[in-house]
């Protein structure tokens, strides 16, 4: 009897894991062309194109009021479920109507705002807070550090597969070192228990896996900040247990927590800390090139950004009313 054939969104999951796509891309294209066949009460897209996703993109952005980056995302999406699943690539532009650009100027908090938010963060989210403001790293790219990751010789920190899935090395501040380093000797002991119960691996990409399979149980592959619980490997239908590290939602929680009781009176995410990194910098007089090599952007436009909430501009320029 012949193998049922995968069902289209299993075969779109397998390609992406071939072609080495991280976890969370791979949960936002399934998501997305999930909705876009959905949107065409279910017809196989096998049986569309072009006309079919501008009709989509459209939709997104007239009725869902989507931004452009979330728009190109869900084309992105699309675009690759025809051109590497089904083998059918989209000739030409897809010309649906654009998302409206708006141009949103980042929240960023005083010196001393940042210090009293940090100061109402507790146990290991004080250390997460402290090396996103220190270092720029983004939430996902703390989150996602592994022991190797740290070099506490050269006060370094690498980040791996960062956005747009490219490595850069920025900073380790000597502040967060202690606190760091003692949270690391924890870590440790966490791990070695794991060990002694059969357990202790930390989830790699599956071409790393396969390549080494003794490094899901290295202390050097350990993330940096594990989750409290063991779990399944979604992408490894192996029914081991692995340590896999914090989720986004426990940080995002205890960061606006500590804004209301900081009593920020401004929006305030882990992101923010980001801003006031490079904002931060470019007060203290550094070169906009070297904050945009630490925040690890493409372009030099998007570091540009933060010159618009320094006191530079037309915030330079005294009023004549004052003078």
């Amino acid at each position: 009897m012949a193998d049922k054939p995968k069902k289209l969104l299993d075969q779109v999951r397998d390609k992406l894991r071939l072609k080495n796509y991280s976890y969370a891309t791979e949960k936002t294209y399934v998501g997305w062309i999930r909705r876009y066949i959905l949107f065409h009460q279910k017809r196989h897209p096998a049986d569309m194109g072009k006309a079919e996703i501008e009709a989509f993109l459209t939709h997104l952005a007239v009725e869902g009021n989507v931004a452009p980056s979330t728009q190109n995302q869900a084309l992105h999406a699309l675009l690759f479920l025809y051109r590497d699943v089904l083998e059918q690539p989209i000739i030409g532009n897809v010309e649906a109507l654009r998302a409206r650009e708006r141009r949103r100027l980042p929240t960023v908090l005083t010196v001393e705002e940042t210090q009293r938010v940090l100061n109402h963060l507790e146990g290991v989210y004080h250390l997460i807070g402290l090396l996103l403001y220190g270092s720029g790293l983004r939430l996902q790219e703390c989150l996602s550090l592994r022991v190797k990751d740290i070099d506490f010789a050269r006060r370094e920190i690498t980040v791996r597969s960062g956005k747009g899935d490219k490595d850069r090395v920025t900073m380790l501040p000597e502040k967060a070192l202690p606190e760091l380093e003692a949270h690391l000797v924890q870590v440790r002991l966490q791990y070695e228990r794991d060990l002694a119960r059969g357990y202790g691996m930390a989830p790699l990409p599956d071409a790393l896996a396969r390549k080494y399979p003794n490094a899901p149980r290295e202390w050097a592959w350990q993330f940096v900040f594990p989750s409290a619980s063991l779990s399944r490997n979604p992408r490894r239908d192996d029914g081991a247990l692995y340590r896999f590290h914090l989720h986004e939602s426990q940080v995002q929680r205890a960061v606006h927590k500590a804004a209301r009781q900081a009593d920020i009176n401004k929006p305030v995410s882990p992101h923010t800390f980001r801003h006031c990194f490079a904002t931060h910098l470019l007060e203290a007089g550094y070169d906009i090139r070297t904050v945009q090599e630490l925040l690890g952007h493409k372009n030099v436009k998007t570091t540009m950004i933060y010159t618009h909430v320094l006191n530079r501009g037309p915030r330079a320029v005294r009023s004549p009313l004052d003078r």
